[in-house]
């Protein structure tokens, strides 16, 4: 399912030290290689207390459009000690540039929650293009959207430092094809034996599991 490019836990610690037990029963069916591989090295959590999940994609993927209705409500129902992220890629292309732009431009006008799927409907069912500045100035005011304030938005500072941080997030988790599921900096989801994105998202829940024991045994 690829647009390619391409419980530890923690025992009461006592005067002789700390016992650790086994993995969660679910998170100790996890195969290596087939339902997860390793990020190298691990990456960093902008808030150290939160397990984040990242979610790389682009609108121009069209698995990714399959996937967005799927991870949205699980990720609405994550523990408060997770946090999910969309991170948009370009791997270089100035067409999905363009896409990772209308994204951040439409999550800091407010109007990202209302539109998020809309835009992968447009290009991928209506066959929209959306990918030059005009082309995506005509339909988000077709969508209802204030020109005015969008239009500087997405040529603004703020969103090209977030493409910026994305390439950069892409490059050190070594991204090669969305939608790619990143746990905890840690674990990227593979599910090869996945029947659909539930499966992958399930494994997604295990791998949380196990970056929650790696924190409380760190």
């Amino acid at each position: 399912m690829a647009f390619t490019r391409r419980r530890f836990t923690q025992t009461m610690i006592g005067a002789l030290g700390a016992a650790m037990l086994p993995l969660h029963p679910a998170a100790a069916n996890l195969v290596e290689g087939r339902d997860w591989r390793a990020v190298s090295p691990p990456q960093p959590s902008p808030a150290p207390d939160k397990i984040e999940v990242l979610e790389f994609f682009s609108y121009g993927c069209p698995h990714c459009m399959d996937l967005n209705p799927v991870i949205k409500p699980w990720a609405a129902k994550l523990p408060e000690d997770v946090t999910f992220r969309q991170v948009p890629v370009t791997f270089g292309r100035a067409a999905w540039a363009n896409l990772a732009r209308l994204f951040y431009a439409l999550e800091y006008s407010g109007d990202l929650d209302r539109l998020n799927q809309e835009v992968f409907e447009a290009l991928h069912h209506d066959r929209i293009k959306l990918f030059t500045e005009k082309d995506v100035l005509a339909w988000v005011t077709s969508k209802g959207v204030d020109v005015a304030t969008f239009e500087p938005l997405f040529n603004s500072f703020a969103v090209e430092t977030q493409i910026k941080r994305g390439d950069t997030l892409v490059e050190r988790y070594r991204v090669d094809a969305v939608p790619m599921i990143t746990v905890g900096g840690r674990y990227v989801v593979v599910g090869q034996q996945a029947k659909g994105f539930p499966d992958m998202l399930a494994i997604a829940d295990d791998l949380i599991l196990m970056a929650r024991e790696q924190t409380v045994a760190s």
